[in-house]
């Protein structure tokens, strides 16, 4: 209940406060500042996915306004020898606006990446989202199999059907790629596993299922029981290592990061930076508010 009455409350107070703990977690608000991050990272031996922060925009123009910016992104990143990718949100390009509209801006961003020999994965959000961003990945993988992913979320009850349905569309023996994650959106219980234990379980035979399938798996998470098993059931099943990787956000379990990537493991790195780094923190606290004591620490112990 403390918890979130803090996480209620911040959207309220001072920017320059609730940066205190955001920046650990947000590369900065430019282009610049998403560089300096992805080039440390890149000097540690891993590689980024870079997030231009936006999203549930509310009119045509602010997508028109992402859809260059990601263009931007991608021709500066490209151009500096990030060693990296690129992730978007569909709804900061138009979804619940405008879904043609939406879809026309996002294929004009993998079509630069695409140019530009990148990758560029498709975000899932919250359970209003999932049919028309499934749709949508199905359609631009096929125009572009080796250049765009998607997000599947773990504790969806529909995850593993999405992914069956999903298993034969790949295209001249180009790997589907997915990034598997939990999920932190707040969903009723008739959609979305809701214990830890249950999420845990479904998030291992997603994998287990996508390892079987032979896709390509970016396997996202910090929580280090699922790295030991995800680490465990790569060497039962022998898979090579070209075929799979650790991803993490930025700023968050840096030590666990570290150790995977010492045992020879590919790790990427989400890296998100924009000027919307205040809506996507309080969005955050509210999705999770178990997070706001980890705030409290750092507003006292570490400002």
């Amino acid at each position: 209940m403390l918890n979130k009455l803090i996480a209620n409350a911040l959207p309220y107070m001072p920017k320059k406060l609730i940066w205190i703990f955001s920046k650990r977690y947000i590369a900065g608000e430019t282009i610049e500042d998403g560089l300096k991050a992805c080039r440390e990272l890149n000097q540690q031996g891993v590689e980024v996915t870079v997030d231009l922060l936006g999203e549930f925009i509310t009119t045509i123009e602010q997508a028109e306004e992402n859809r260059i910016k990601y263009i931007e992104i991608i021709e500066r990143f490209t151009k500096a020898g990030i060693v990296g990718n690129f992730s978007l949100k569909p709804t900061m390009f138009g979804l619940l606006i405008d879904k043609d509209i939406c879809f026309a801006n996002i294929e004009d961003v993998i079509r630069k990446a695409a140019e530009k020999k990148s990758f560029v994965r498709i975000d899932m959000e919250d359970s209003q989202c999932v049919d028309n961003e499934m749709e949508m990945y199905r359609k631009l993988q096929q125009k572009y199999p080796a250049h765009v992913g998607l997000v599947v979320q773990a504790y969806l009850r529909r995850t593993k059907n999405d992914l069956m349905d999903l298993s034969n569309i790949h295209v001249n023996g180009t790997p589907l790629n997915f990034r598997l994650c939990k999920g932190i959106y707040i969903e009723p219980k008739q959609i979305a596993f809701k214990t830890y234990e249950e999420v845990c379980e479904h998030y291992l035979d997603d994998l287990n299922f996508m390892f079987d399938q032979r896709m390509y798996v970016g396997i996202a998470t910090h929580d280090k029981f699922l790295v030991d098993q995800a680490t465990r059931m790569i060497e039962e099943k022998n898979i090579d290592r070209t075929k799979y990787e650790f991803q993490m956000l930025y700023g968050v379990t840096p030590e666990l990061r570290s150790g995977i990537v010492k045992q020879g493991h590919k790790m990427r790195v989400y890296v998100p930076f924009g000027k919307d780094w205040f809506g996507y923190s309080t969005r955050r606290l509210k999705e999770n508010p178990q997070v706001a004591s980890h705030i409290i620490k750092a507003l006292f112990f570490r400002g």
